[in-house]
């Protein structure tokens, strides 16, 4: 064995090929945002095909083409971009949160007045 071993770095470089092996099926979508940006994505073939998608020129939200024509549906309500803070108030009411930062505020004083800056 250390004679077929010399030379090779071991764990450099595989030494499996993709000889022989079946790759899966895909197909290739087309998009168009408002301004005019193209481009192609690739999906499986049994993959459900998204209607919309984010532009990677410039975050528009993308149509997909079919046939080069784009695509025509119903109830396409564009997605506002959600911050942290709108996905916060989707779980907890503001009376909520304004209770949790009393909490967290009387327990940051509480360790300032001890003298632990730590929590």
């Amino acid at each position: 064995m250390a004679e077929t071993m010399r030379g090779m770095r071991l764990g450099s470089r595989s030494l499996e090929t993709s000889f022989g092996a079946e790759f899966a099926s895909r197909t290739q979508v087309q998009f168009r945002c408002p301004n005019s940006h193209e481009f192609q994505l690739v999906f499986a073939a049994d993959a459900e095909l998204p209607q919309t998608w984010e532009c990677k020129s410039c975050d528009e939200i993308a149509i997909r083409l079919v046939d080069g024509k784009p695509l025509v549906f119903d109830e396409f309500a564009k997605e506002e971009k959600r911050s942290h803070f709108d996905m916060v108030l989707e779980r907890r009411s503001r009376a909520e949160l304004e209770e949790l930062l009393e909490e967290m505020l009387e327990q940051m004083r509480q360790r300032r007045a001890s003298g632990k800056l730590s929590a």
